[in-house]
């Protein structure tokens, strides 16, 4: 039962992680590329909705998870102490 309760932990971080990642390239890629270049496409696609979604996006999954770490390990620690 610890197993599969750690698996889905586990699970859910690498999830929230990749979907963060992913919308943080996306924004990258398409709404600033690097260069001059992309600091002048930057002022036409920054505020698109695509743009604008996938940076809201890109915030929430960073919440997500910061909560889901911070929660992680504060179980961890609850079961520790209540081990003793």
């Amino acid at each position: 039962m610890l197993y599969y309760e750690l698996a889905k932990t586990a699970g859910a971080i690498v999830l929230t992680y990749s979907a963060h990642y992913a919308s943080v390239k996306l924004y990258s890629g398409i709404c600033i590329p690097d260069g001059v270049w992309g600091y002048i496409q930057g002022f036409l696609t920054t505020g698109s909705p695509m743009c604008s979604a996938t940076l809201n996006y890109a915030s929430s999954t960073q919440n997500s998870y910061g909560t889901i770490v911070t929660m992680s390990l504060s179980r961890l620690l609850i079961d520790l102490l209540a081990a003793k």
